[in-house]
């Protein structure tokens, strides 16, 4: 192979192909015709050395155009790259670099570099000439070594060079192994191969392909651990072999190559994991603090998640980053274990730096109510998505050690600062102003503003979604999820106080706004509508029936899911469903049942995917109250009562009745804060705390996060995508295992086009793992690349992807893995497996 079929087809292509757009930086002016070679249809060659301006105009009109799947740009520009940033501000093409790739990018895409790994077995020859011509042309390069060597290595496995053979020889193809186990004449030119290129001598004299591979691997492996190593190697080591410096570009470029294709990703898993141990690397390397940039073996990631860990604690954000960022394609993420684990760590780290960020422009927006719920809706919110999303991870992770404890407490004590700082100033304005803020939308106005009108109209019908415990972050996920149903809009409304299911849910009835009186009954309160008590989901109905007859239906969520086929009167105009799965899961376990949350967002996705086969035109989505996740309950997080007074205790966060605040907590009168009833008062901590010790979950009282609730609306007919891309998705586990042997598996998926059209075109993904009863007992886990509010991952036609899947605790057997449509459940793909571990 020449050295420029080398360049092009083992750099330049690959990377290209990766990244769509690559700036090769070029000051000699040597690679120029090799990027020239790359030009075709799919990829267009922008060459800077041209026109100045129109080059430049070329560009962008390229850049423009890359949304095409399957179209890529390559620019050459002919000077050096830029290293510093005003470097890079006045460069033109800098930007397509930042967004795609560049080469040279390091020390490996030196052009002696790439000379080497193109000729290892001439390194001598090869430096001999950088020597004296620091840019020799690419014939003085190929003129070295003339002829063709190790012809029968090259028969064999069918390759033209010696690097392929090397990659050949350390994984080789079913085809391969098989002529190398039947042939042995590839055997002293493998010695004489492995001196020349690495400077192996083979210690073994054994002559198959077993013995001299697990020779070659461990040089191989343990040579770029070598050279990776900061420091010199320990007493107990320094004498296994490895390869001397010359060697490096081949060394680092063969283990880059395997550990990044995966087809040989599991066999380089498997042999570091077989030479760690018989090295016993994990024992002789205690004591090395700093073990480089790369994670050769299984314990040096662990190293790294350490030094990872230690960075959060000190609040070095931007280590921290760097770390993740470097080991987001390890290798070791392979291991569902791992990818846990620094998935936990990932989400800290985004959440304290969420907070820092919060707190730095909290001071510019607490002038007034009206601000401080501005900067809520509008950015403020972001820290609670984050934290939902952490505590997520915290508890679906399986702990196997303590490392990461510390991890935890200090998110989750970042988390609460913040929240109490902003508590603190939200219950300073409400004591000033009350509740809700004015000209904005109540919830007790939200059906009279919003669905009576549309009832008004006989060319609508509604589907009413009365959700309990949507709070506003939860909202706009489920916005995101709803883009593709139609016209989709959403907005914040304002929870009737205390923010409690009975007043909640009352408030959202017709004339509530008018009609809606809160009444203490000895030591409850009951929602009371134009009279009528309203105590139950039967009352609550009643209210809607009596209005409209005929036209109103209503059914659970859940219900409308298990029926198959949908089966709704035309004449129903509005049809409620009732969802109390948020609410009811973390009011009894939080820690446990935090993953499920989002099941309930699915289920909505769907059915108002079904409600537009069904008929109806709008959707309206509305909740009762939104909630607090205290993460840091079991720190005796604890609001004392008021002394005196005649206070009824509502859901541990808030009082009504008679009496004064003190220190801890505020007290105004009920219509301060829009209450109707036969009580004068309603006091509420000041803090964000409850009046009961060791709650993880709470809502009731006032607070940003449980008295901002989304109103979600979706005009079904209008612009709504009916059709999703067609596409086939492969499933695959391990090369066609059925067993798994963790509660973290990683299985690989890919995307295949199915026509010319939808090559353009994304394909969102769901992945669940079903028992034998269609009960859903495995999902993908969370965190990149699977979208934490979604539960999906979105991949273009060609696109490969390892994802972990979360097995439940308590599951074992026999179960089908299926990679959904999430708007409709259809199957794309599915594999059976079965568990292989103890329960």
């Amino acid at each position: 192979m020449s050295i420029s079929t080398f360049i092009r087809d083992t750099i330049l292509r690959p990377r290209l192909q990766k990244a769509r757009c690559l700036v090769v930086y070029d000051p000699d002016r040597i690679y120029r015709d090799v990027v020239g070679e790359l030009a075709s249809d799919e990829v267009t060659v922008v060459d800077a050395s041209e026109h100045g301006i129109e080059s430049r105009e070329r560009a962008i009109e390229t850049f423009v155009r890359l949304t095409s799947f399957g179209t890529s740009m390559l620019v050459y520009v002919p000077k050096a790259p830029p290293k510093s940033d005003h470097e890079r501000a006045i460069d033109p093409y800098a930007l397509y670099a930042v967004t795609g790739a560049m080469f040279p990018d390091g020390d490996g895409d030196e052009y002696l570099s790439l000379c080497l790994k193109a000729k290892p077995d001439h390194t001598t020859e090869i430096r001999r000439l950088f020597e004296e011509n620091t840019c020799p042309s690419f014939e003085l390069v190929d003129n070295i070594g003339g002829g063709i060597g190790y012809p029968a290595l090259r028969t064999l496995l069918e390759v033209d060079s010696a690097r392929n053979i090397l990659h050949a020889l350390l994984a080789p193809t079913e085809k391969q192994l098989g002529k190398l186990k039947k042939d042995s004449s590839w055997v002293t030119e493998a010695h004489t191969l492995l001196k020349a290129a690495l400077g192996l001598k083979l210690a073994t004299r054994g002559k198959s392909w077993s013995a001299i591979g697990d020779e070659l691997w461990r040089y191989i492996l343990f040579s770029e651990f070598a050279f990776d190593l900061p420091s010199e190697l320990p007493a107990a080591l320094a004498s296994v072999p490895h390869a001397a410096v010359e060697a490096e570009p081949l060394v680092l470029d063969l283990c880059d190559t395997l550990r990044s294709d995966s087809r040989t990703r599991q066999v380089y898993i498997d042999n570091a994991e077989r030479i760690e141990r018989d090295l016993n690397l994990v024992k002789t390397c205690t004591d090395i603090d700093d073990l480089g940039r790369l994670d050769t073996f299984p314990f040096e990631e662990r190293t790294f998640l350490l030094s990872a860990i230690g960075a959060l604690k000190e609040n070095r954000l931007d280590d921290i980053r760097k770390l993740v960022d470097r080991h987001r394609d390890s290798v070791w993420l392979g291991k569902g274990e791992s990818q846990a684990q620094w998935g936990l760590v990932s989400s800290a780290h985004r959440l304290v730096e969420a907070c820092n960020d919060a707190e730095r422009n909290l001071s510019d927006h607490t002038r007034d109510m009206v601000s401080l719920v501005n900067f809520y809706t509008s950015s403020l919110r972001e820290i609670d998505r984050l934290q939902r999303e952490f505590e997520q991870e915290v508890g679906e992770y399986i702990s196997v050690d303590e490392m990461l404890d510390d991890v935890i407490e200090h998110a989750r004590g970042r988390y609460a600062r913040i929240a109490e700082k902003v508590q603190c100033i939200f219950t300073k304005h409400l004591e000033v102003t009350g509740w809700p803020p004015t000209n904005e939308l109540a919830n007790v106005d939200l059906f009279d503003k919003i669905i009576s009108p549309l009832l008004s109209d006989r060319g609508h019908r509604i589907a009413y979604f009365m959700v309990d415990a949507l709070r506003y972050e939860l909202g706009l996920e489920l916005h995101r999820q709803l883009v593709d149903t139609g016209n989709v809009e959403v907005r914040p409304a304002f929870a009737q106080f205390p923010t409690v299911t009975p007043v909640g849910m009352a408030s959202l009835l017709p004339g509530a706004g008018q009609k809606l009186r809160i009444e203490r009954n000895g030591n409850e309160i009951v929602a009371i509508l134009d009279k009528e008590r309203i105590t139950s989901v039967k009352q609550r109905m009643k209210v809607f029936e009596t209005l409209y007859g005929d036209r109103f239906g209503e059914m659970t969520l859940s219900k409308f899911m298990e029926t198959k086929k949908t089966n709704i009167s035309k004449s129903i105009d509005l049809l409620v469903l009732r969802s109390t799965e948020i609410d009811s899961h973390l009011e009894n376990n939080p820690d446990s049942t935090l993953g499920l949350v989002h099941q309930t967002l699915k289920s909505i996705r769907v059915a108002t995917h079904r409600l537009k086969g069904a008929g109806f035109t709008d959707v309206v989505i509305a909740t009762d109250h939104g909630f607090y996740l205290n993460g840091h309950a079991t720190a005796g997080d604890l609001c004392a009562k008021p002394e005196g007074g005649d206070w009824v205790n509502v859901h541990d966060r808030a009082l009504v009745g008679e009496g004064a605040g003190d220190m801890q907590n505020f007290a105004v009168p009920a219509e301060k804060v829009s209450i109707r009833g036969n009580f004068s008062k309603f006091c509420a901590p000041k803090s964000m705390a409850p009046y009961r010790r060791g709650l993880r979950f709470f809502h009731g009282g006032p607070s940003l996060q449980e008295a901002i609730v989304p109103v979600i609306t979706v005009r079904l007919q209008d612009g709504a995508k009916d059709e999703k891309p067609i596409a086939t998705v492969e499933l695959t586990y391990k090369d066609g295992s059925k067993r798994i042997t963790t509660r973290l598996p990683v299985v690989d998926l890919i995307v295949h086009s199915g026509d010319m059209f939808s090559q353009e075109a994304e394909l969102e993904i769901r992945l669940e793992a079903h028992d034998k009863d269609g009960k859903v007992i495995g999902e993908a886990r969370r965190g990149d690349p699977v979208d934490p509010g979604t539960g999906t991952l979105t991949l273009m036609p060609g696109q490969r992807q390892q994802v972990t899947i979360r097995m439940d605790e308590e599951f074992e057997g026999k179960f089908t893995l299926k990679a959904l449509n999430p708007d409709t459940l259809v199957e794309y793909a599915s594999i059976p497996l079965e568990t292989d571990y103890a329960v």
